[in-house]
C-alpha cells in the first residue's frame, strides 16, 4: 500500500532513500561485468558484439545482420496503424517546432582597437542514439534523441537498438526513426552496443556522443566510456514527484503517479500535499486502480517500495521539500501553479495545473522527455539540441589591441612560471615597435 507520511521530520530522510535507491552494492558487481565487455569490444569488435549479443539478448547474428536493411525500414510502414503513424508525424512536428526554439547562435562582438571576440557553434560529425527494445518498444525515444540531433545539423546519426523474437525490431521504431530522419540503423543492445558506438567495430562506426536511455548495464557502459566520447546523462529509473492542493482530483493524482510507477519496479512516485483528504483519497485511489492494471506487479513494488505520499504545512513547504529531492517530472496540480513555480530551484520538467499529466510530455508537447534522474536536475538539463553540439571561441587581436595588454599579460605569464608565453607577446610588440 502507498504510505502516507505526517511527520515532518521523516521526510528529508525518506526523500533522501528514494533519490538513492540505484546505490546498491550489486552496482559493484555489474560495473565489473561492463568492463569485460567494453574491453572485449574495443579489441575484438563485431565479433565480441555478436558473442554478446547471443548471451544476453539470446538472438545468434551474422556480421551482415547487424544493420536493418532498407526493405525491413519499408516493410515498417506496413505494419503500423494508420493512427499510430499519424501520431509519430503529429509528435515529430512538435519536438521538432519545440527544439528549433533551441538552437544556439554564433555570434562575434567587435570592439575597440578592432579585438574581434566571440562564439561559434558546429555539431558533432556522429551521433549515437540508444533506444531500448527487446519487450518492450519506445518510438517516442527515437524522436526525443533524433530530433534534436538532426536539428542540431548532425551529419551522420546512428541508431542501435536490441533485437526482439526472430531478431526482429518493433516497427513502430523503425518508422519513428525513418520519420525523423534516421535510417542508420543496428540490431544490437546492452553495453555491447554502447561499447561499439564508443570505439567503433568493422560494421559500427565510432560516434562523439552517445544518447539515449537504458538499462543499468547500458547506464553504467556510458559512465565507463565518457571520456572517449561525450554522453547525454547518467538516467535512472523514472520519477515523478506531484505538489497538489484541495482543488486536485485524486484519481489524476493516482493515475499520474501510477504513470510513473508502471516504468520499472525502482521508479517513485511522490505526492506532497496540503491537503490530508486528498492524501487518504489518493491511497485509496491508487489501489483501486492496481486491481487490474496490465503491469501490475511491477508497478505494485515501486509504489510499495518507492511510493510515498506526504502531508505538508504549505506549499511553500511542499516546494522545498521538492528543492530537495530535485524530481525529474514535478507536476504542479495546484490552483495557482504559476505562483508556486517561483519556488521551485531544481527540476527536469515541471509540468503546471490539473489538465497536465506528465504523458504530455512524454510523447507529444516538444520538450524532451530525456531528463536528469536521481536528484541530477540540480546541475543538470533534459537532452536537447545542445547535447550535440559544441562551441568554439573565437579571438582576434589587432597590434593596437595587443600593444595595450602586453604589459599585462607578461605580468601573469611570470608570475606562473612561463617565460615563452610572455616571449610569444614581448616578440610581437617589439616588431612592431
Amino acid at each position: 500500500m502507498l504510505r502516507i507520511i505526517t511527520q515532518q521530520a521523516d521526510v528529508i530522510s525518506e526523500l533522501q532513500r528514494i533519490c538513492d535507491r540505484t546505490h546498491d552494492e550489486q552496482v559493484l558487481h555489474k560495473e565489473a561485468t561492463v568492463r569485460e565487455v567494453l574491453q572485449a569490444v574495443k579489441r575484438q569488435g563485431d565479433k565480441a558484439v555478436l558473442h554478446y549479443t547471443a548471451e544476453f539478448d539470446h538472438q545468434t547474428l551474422q556480421p551482415e545482420e547487424l544493420r536493418v536493411t532498407g526493405s525491413e525500414l519499408d516493410a515498417a510502414y506496413q505494419q503500423v496503424s494508420k493512427d499510430l503513424l499519424a501520431a509519430i508525424q503529429r509528435a515529430c512536428r512538435q519536438i521538432e517546432a519545440f527544439h528549433r526554439q533551441r538552437v544556439p547562435k554564433s555570434w562575434v562582438h567587435f570592439g575597440d582597437d578592432e579585438v574581434v571576440l566571440g562564439k561559434r557553434y558546429t555539431p558533432v560529425d556522429r551521433a549515437g542514439l540508444y533506444v531500448p527494445g527487446g519487450r518492450a518498444s519506445y518510438p517516442s525515444t527515437v524522436l526525443m534523441n533524433a530530433i534534436p540531433a538532426k536539428v542540431a545539423g548532425v551529419p551522420r546519426i546512428v541508431m542501435v537498438t536490441p533485437p526482439g523474437a526472430g531478431k526482429a525490431i518493433n516497427p513502430a521504431v523503425l518508422v519513428a526513426a525513418q520519420e525523423a530522419g534516421v535510417e542508420e540503423i543496428y540490431r544490437i543492445g546492452g553495453a555491447q552496443a554502447i561499447a561499439a558506438l564508443a570505439y567503433g567495430t568493422e560494421t559500427i562506426p565510432k560516434v562523439n556522443v552517445i544518447s539515449g536511455p537504458g538499462n543499468i548495464y547500458v547506464t553504467l557502459a556510458k559512465k565507463l566510456v565518457y571520456g572517449t566520447v561525450g554522453i547525454d546523462s547518467l538516467a535512472g529509473p523514472s520519477e515523478v514527484l506531484i505538489i497538489a492542493d484541495e482543488t486536485a482530483n485524486p484519481a489524476h493524482v493516482a493515475a499520474d503517479m501510477l504513470a510513473q510507477a508502471e516504468h520499472d519496479p525502482m521508479a517513485a512516485a511522490i505526492l506532497l500535499t496540503t491537503d490530508a483528504g486528498l492524501a487518504k483519497k489518493v491511497q485509496a485511489a491508487v489501489d483501486r486502480q492496481l486491481v487490474d492494471h496490465p503491469r501490475r506487479i511491477d508497478t505494485e513494488k515501486a509504489i510499495a517500495h518507492y511510493g510515498l505520499i506526504v502531508v505538508v504545512e504549505s506549499l511553500e513547504a511542499a516546494a522545498e521539500f521538492s528543492n530537495e529531492f530535485a524530481p525529474e517530472h514535478l507536476e504542479l496540480e495546484v490552483e495557482d501553479p504559476w505562483t508556486l513555480i517561483s519556488h521551485i530551484r531544481h527540476a527536469g520538467a515541471i509540468f503546471l495545473g490539473n489538465s497536465t499529466p506528465e504523458a504530455v510530455g512524454d510523447y507529444l508537447a516538444g520538450p524532451n522527455h530525456t531528463l536528469p534522474t536521481s536528484g541530477a536536475a540540480r546541475y543538470a538539463s533534459a537532452l536537447g539540441v545542445e547535447t550535440f553540439l559544441k562551441h568554439s571561441s573565437i579571438i582576434q587581436y589587432s597590434p593596437t589591441a595587443l600593444e595595450k595588454v602586453a604589459g599585462a599579460i607578461e605580468t601573469l605569464a611570470k608570475a606562473e612560471g612561463l617565460p615563452s608565453h610572455a616571449d610569444s607577446v614581448r616578440r610581437r610588440v617589439q616588431e612592431e615597435e
